[in-house]
């Protein structure tokens, strides 16, 4: 239905606002089934960069699956990144870097840190808290290879005072040892 519908906006003039509702609606319909090459075909086949970015960055905020997620914030980046605003551009830039560290942790536990996924420091901290730390060991190494050369809003540095922050906290003792005497 939405090819005989784009077929359709090809032969007829479809206003602007009908294109991008069909666009993003087939677009999404295509990563909800996992269909990653179909997808970029449909991104491919439109031909007004605007409509284009417009279908992406509003398929982006619908806050889709983990894989639909990384394809929108990595297309979005790789061919839109000079028409964002530097704000949006660290917003999707920080999904997509926490939506790699979310591919690290194990397949079972991403649905409790999904909702961080554009947090990728805040998710940090929490696998910290929940004492994670042979995930947290593998988020920081991606991290710190994702990092090198962005600006997504935080550094190396802020990840490194965070795990100072939780390491100084964790030899911290609220109570003195007394010695007992006999």
């Amino acid at each position: 239905d939405y090819e005989l519908c784009e077929e359709w906006g090809h032969l007829y003039p479809v206003p602007r606002e009908d294109l991008i509702n069909l666009h993003r609606e087939h677009l999404l319909h295509l990563l909800e089934m996992g269909d990653m090459e179909k997808a970029l075909q449909l991104l491919q086949r439109i031909e007004d960069p605007g409509v284009c970015l417009a279908i992406s960055e509003q398929s982006l905020d619908q806050h889709l699956n983990l894989a639909a997620s990384h394809f929108l914030a990595d297309y979005l980046t790789a061919h839109f990144y000079a028409n964002l605003t530097t704000a949006r551009r660290n917003e999707i830039q920080a999904l997509y870097i926490g939506s790699k560290v979310l591919l690290t942790l194990p397949e079972l536990s991403r649905v409790n840190y999904f909702h961080l996924s554009s947090r990728p420091l805040l998710m940090l901290e929490q696998l910290l808290m929940n004492m994670k730390v042979d995930w947290v060991a593998v988020a920081v190494q991606t991290l710190h290879q994702l990092l090198a050369g962005q600006e997504i809003g935080f550094t190396v540095e802020d990840i490194d005072n965070l795990l100072s922050k939780y390491a100084e906290k964790a030899l911290n003792f609220p109570f003195t040892l007394k010695e007992k005497r006999s």
